[in-house]
Parts: C-alpha cells; sequence; structure tokens
C-alpha cells in the first residue's frame, strides 16, 4: 500500500469542489476585482485558479486588506489568538458589505 500524501491539497476534497452550476473557468471580472487597503474581504477559494491559491484551511475566513504584493494582496486574519498575513489572489476574495 503506498504512502499518503500530505500535500497543499490534501485533506481539502469538499471545500475545493465546485457545485454542477459553478464549473469552468470563472468570468475576467472575476479575475479583475480590486480592493483597497482596510477594505474587508472573505477568502473564497476558486478550485480551478491555481495563481494566488491559498492554504485551503483559511476557506471561509475574513480579514482586513492589509497590503499589494504583485497582483495578489495580504490579508490580515485572526486565527485563535494569533495574527496572521495570508497572501492571496483576487479570484479568491469577495468583497464584504461595509456596514
Amino acid at each position: 500500500m503506498a504512502k499518503m500524501s500530505h500535500g497543499p491539497r490534501s485533506g481539502s476534497r469538499m471545500k475545493m469542489t465546485k457545485g454542477i452550476k459553478e464549473k469552468g473557468m470563472p468570468r475576467v471580472n472575476d479575475l479583475m476585482k480590486s480592493f483597497e487597503i482596510g477594505e474587508k474581504a472573505a477568502i473564497v477559494i476558486n478550485p480551478s485558479i491555481h495563481s494566488g491559491m491559498p492554504f485551503h484551511n483559511f476557506h471561509g475566513l475574513t480579514g482586513t486588506v492589509v497590503n499589494r504584493q504583485g497582483e495578489c494582496y495580504v490579508i490580515s486574519l485572526k486565527v485563535g489568538s494569533v495574527e496572521k498575513h495570508i497572501v492571496a489572489g483576487p479570484a479568491h476574495l469577495k468583497k464584504l458589505a461595509s456596514s
């Protein structure tokens, strides 16, 4: 029996699966979203875009845009009592309405 892989996508079968009506590549507007520094964003991983994909443990978390790094954005979020900085592409981020 082969040894189990512990790669970056292991254990993410349900998180990295699209619904039947969502399959295929995203629209161009999803790839070219822009965020302002200080804006709130949710990490929603799009499995069809591999570039700029954050680690799957951060899927569904919400943070604040802190900086821009190349074409990606740096998101600051709290995981437990630790503040983490995640680099994610715009295809994997969703704007949240500021209230």
